[in-house]
């Protein structure tokens, strides 16, 4: 797996990298259908359908992309917004609570997946 060095944190900031069993982990609950890809990005690893991100890891954290009413309730639940740098929060995304690896959060990737999936396709980059 070749990492891209042009996406790299900014200096003087460490990212954290995902430990394999958390890749693993990541693999295994992901749904495992035609439409999704799960690739690596700056680093992590995450699952697009249609060209878009609707959840991936951070570290050995978990985020997925939700709306706005179902992050509220998320975070009701401990969750918090999704910020890869301090003060730079990724809208739509929140990072999901307790341990996803012992207890996979199944139903909210399935929530993930079908909002994503109402985005309109993102034309590959050429």
């Amino acid at each position: 797996m070749e990492e891209n060095a042009a996406m790299a944190a900014p200096k003087g900031m460490k990212m954290p990298r995902p430990s394999e069993e958390a890749k693993a982990a990541f693999a295994r609950i992901v749904p495992d259908e035609p439409a999704i890809t799960i690739k690596p990005m700056f680093g992590q690893m995450s699952a697009f359908v249609n060209g878009n991100m609707f959840c991936g890891i951070y570290g050995e954290e978990l985020m997925v992309r939700l709306s706005a009413d179902e992050i509220a309730k998320v975070k009701k639940q401990g969750g918090r917004d999704f910020e890869p740098m301090p003060g730079h929060k990724m809208g739509g995304y929140v990072v999901v609570p307790g341990d996803w690896r012992a207890t996979p959060p199944t139903a909210l990737i399935k929530r993930a997946l079908e909002e994503t999936r109402k985005m309109p396709a993102k034309k590959p980059k050429k």
